[in-house]
């Protein structure tokens, strides 16, 4: 019986321990929330008034949502009310707090450092209010944010590198502040980062955006663009749709590289303003749905040395007439280095003037259509390492003219419909390592001058590739 009331005593005591430090815990967040109040000069619409009566429950003032299990505020909306007013020091109080809207208000001043506090807070939206001040370094303490709102504001300074620390991170939302400088490379560090958006910010100073292979999403806002010091803007391998604005290079003119491959919905057509990136070194925008003609303007980027377009529906012309490869491609840069257009739709015969090109490395134009010969003007490109010419409908002899290439590693030009033997003259260009000449209506008689090809890996003379070591080994 001693023991029984012993036990209850005991039970009782914690039971009411239990509740007295629940009251004190709601306590303070009510504290909280009242200072706040206290801060708010204009309430237009009442919104708040009930909040200040001492019959209602905290847990039930407008706004507020709590726990059920500790009773707690773990969130707080107050969006669209039209309130003015500062955040106080003692919000920080509000330890449960997981969500805060304080959205389409007009709050203002700098956001107290105690909010630091708030380590459980997932969702921070402060959308459209006054904020001002620099954007705060302490965000990096809060590890579980997963929303970060602080769009059309008045905060200034860059972006902390402290950001790096939100790993986990879904959306981050700074336009229209007046946020400069350079955007910290630890912002592709976050590797749950859905949504960046940076437009109308005042970067002035940002020369490179590399933000690539992250899992980005949604419209690809040109806003973010709208930066003139731009050099560089990797976006490549990302979830990004839309299309290439029409005043693209207008907005970046002193842009160099520009990469955009891989990114799932980008559609439409390449602008004629690309004429207006004249000091454009690197085109790549392999990997979308692009459609369309490239417009005459590309051969005015007299410094482009890389132009990627594979993996498009591109029509390579400059005269919708008859969506061929036209002798204007001639006028592209004498620095390409690379010129690759894979199952781009292209039609019609190799023009001659591709022969300009001399500074050309690697030239890939397969699975399409083009026709006739090829243009004895290839012998010009002697500098290039890779000609790719698989999957057309080409036709005639392999001319003598390739001879002349004798940095050559690597000749793609099978499943097409050319004749006649496997010409000599290709055991004299000994850098050779791989030669595809399967699926024509080439003679698969291995001409013995092949046998000085010593670095030769892969020889395709029919359906099946032969590969070697030492060509010298064949029984020829």
């Amino acid at each position: 019986m001693e023991k029984a009331l012993t036990f209850y005593l005991l039970t009782l005591l914690l039971l009411m321990a239990s509740s007295a430090m629940t009251q004190t815990n709601i306590t303070t967040d009510q504290l909280a929330l009242l200072s706040l109040q206290s801060k708010i000069i204009s309430d237009p619409s009442h919104f708040l008034d009930e909040n200040s009566s001492p019959t209602v429950f905290v847990c039930h003032w407008v706004g507020v949502t709590c726990g059920s299990h500790h009773q707690r505020v773990n969130s707080l909306n107050l969006s669209n009310m039209a309130l003015t007013g500062k955040i106080p020091r003692e919000f920080g109080n509000l330890s449960f707090l997981v969500s805060l809207d304080l959205g389409s208000n007009n709050f203002q001043g700098n956001l107290p450092q105690e909010m630091a506090r708030l380590h459980r807070l997932k969702f921070l939206r402060l959308r459209v209010n006054n904020f001002c001040g620099k954007v705060p370094s302490w965000f990096g303490f809060l590890h579980q944010l997963q929303v970060l709102n602080l769009g059309n504001n008045s905060f200034t300074g860059s972006i902390p590198s402290s950001f790096s620390n939100i790993s986990k991170l879904e959306t981050l939302n700074l336009k229209f502040n007046s946020i400069e400088g350079q955007i910290p490379k630890v912002i592709g560090t976050l590797v749950n980062l859905r949504v960046l958006n940076l437009g109308g910010s005042n970067l002035t100073e940002l020369e490179q955006l590399s933000l690539r292979n992250n899992r980005f999403s949604g419209s690809l806002d040109m806003e973010i663009f709208n930066i003139s010091g731009l050099r560089l803007i990797s976006l490549s391998n990302n979830n990004l749709s839309g299309g290439l604005p029409p005043n693209m290079c207008s907005v970046i003119p002193n842009i160099e590289e520009l990469y955009l491959n891989n990114l799932t919905n980008l559609v439409g057509t390449i602008p004629h303003s690309i004429s207006n990136c004249s000091k454009l070194t690197i085109l790549e925008v392999s990997g979308n749905k692009l459609t369309g003609l490239i417009p005459n303007s590309l051969g005015y980027l007299t410094h482009l040395q890389i132009l990627n377009l594979k993996f498009n529906s591109l029509s390579l012309s400059f005269n919708p007439l008859n969506d061929m490869l036209p002798a204007s491609v001639g006028n592209l840069s004498t620095s390409l280095l690379k010129f690759q257009a894979k199952s781009c739709k292209i039609k019609g015969r190799i023009p001659n003037e591709i022969g300009n090109l001399s500074s050309l490395l690697f030239l890939d134009i397969f699975e399409n259509n083009l026709v006739g010969s090829i243009s004895t003007t290839i012998g010009k490109l002697r500098n290039l390492q890779r000609f790719n010419l698989t999957n057309n409908k080409l036709t005639g002899f392999i001319g003598d003219h390739i001879c002349k290439l004798q940095h050559l590693g690597e000749i793609y030009l099978g499943q097409n419909q050319l004749s006649g033997c496997v010409p000599n003259y290709l055991g004299n260009i000994t850098s050779l390592r791989e030669i595809h000449l399967g699926s024509n209506k080439v003679s698969s008689n291995i001409s013995p001058n092949l046998g000085s090809l010593q670095d030769l890996v892969v020889l395709d003379l029919c359906q099946t590739t032969w590969w070697v070591l030492y060509l010298q080994k064949l029984e020829i």
